[in-house]
């Protein structure tokens, strides 16, 4: 419990430091909002009371101060490009940016583990030389290669016509599932590299050796032994690659056109739309940072050791 409490204290440290960083970032780098919106209109006179209107005359730390209670208390924010609120403008759009990136885990989850066991015992140099060419492929393009193969020339789906999740949810599943599969590869290749040296060594150690002498089965000690005793590097290096994807599918949702986070951010940078920016950057840190805790816990209940370390 104490581990799990002070885990939600650093998450919520970790927020604050984000999120008033990014809002300092974006007090300081040049361009003003207010001549933004304005565009060919904007007068001295004009802008001046724009961001008055905006809040944007106040002191630095009272607007975060103002910004930072409201996040907290689920207001996010008025965008300024859509004069809208920002958490009914990006709701849908994180569940389709967090549909993805379940969807790309799932994938590198299911291969990479079999084919890293399979690696770190029988060292297959066909499927190592794949591994690194998968790792050497950047996700974009093979985002344009599964475009072209599945889009234009099978017409499995059509590039551009995202059907929405909350009108067409296994529909727009189906549309994702290309963009999810160009995320993986790469990543599949690294957790298959990693896992395979993991499994490698266990497998040399005495207790294996002893295993086997004593008339265990391979198959049974590498399932139910060698496994768990590889998890905890597994877990944390998986809990890095899932927030690692979150990160990555920004270029692969503008490759296949879908409507995610990654898209809204690029956007809202290009046309500073700070209050949509901020909530998006900080919703990303929390993502990673959770996904930290996540892992430590699962360690921990595989490795009772652990909470020795912790209780100390």
């Amino acid at each position: 419990m104490k581990f799990v409490i002070k885990k939600l204290g650093e998450l919520l440290v970790t927020m604050v430091v984000v999120s008033f960083l990014t809002f300092a970032a974006f007090d300081i780098i040049p361009g003003d909002p207010a001549t933004n919106m304005l565009g060919t209109q904007a007068t001295p006179e004009k802008v001046e009371a724009l961001r008055e209107e905006l809040g944007l005359n106040r002191p630095f730390l009272v607007r975060y101060g103002d910004w930072l209670l409201g996040f907290f208390t689920g207001d996010l924010g008025v965008s300024y490009d859509y004069n809208q609120e920002v958490w009914s403008l990006i709701k849908e759009k994180l569940l389709v940016t967090m549909c993805l990136t379940f969807m790309s885990f799932i994938l590198i989850v299911g291969l990479s583990v079999p084919i890293g066991m399979l690696v770190g015992e029988k060292k297959s140099w066909l499927i190592i030389a794949i591994d690194q060419l998968c790792m050497a492929v950047p996700p974009f393009f093979t985002g344009l290669i599964l475009t072209w193969i599945f889009g234009i020339t099978l017409k499995l789906f059509t590039h551009g016509s995202f059907p929405g999740i909350y009108n067409d949810f296994f529909g727009s599943l189906k549309y994702m599932i290309y963009a999810a599969v160009s995320i993986s590869i790469p990543r599949i290749a690294m957790t298959v590299r990693m896992m395979s040296g993991t499994v490698s060594q266990e497998l040399r150690k005495d207790y294996v050796k002893t295993a086997l002498a004593r008339g265990g089965r391979g198959k049974y000690i590498l399932r139910h032994h060698v496994l768990r005793n590889s998890s905890v590097p597994i877990v944390t290096f998986l809990a890095q690659t899932m927030a690692e994807i979150i990160g990555g599918s920004i270029v692969v949702e503008q490759v296949f056109a879908i409507p995610g986070l990654g898209r809204f951010l690029v956007a809202s940078i290009s046309n500073r739309d700070y209050p949509s920016v901020q909530a998006i950057v900080v919703i990303l840190a929390f993502w990673v940072v959770l996904a930290g805790i996540i892992s430590d816990v699962i360690n921990m209940n595989i490795d009772p050791r652990l909470k020795l370390g912790v209780e100390k």
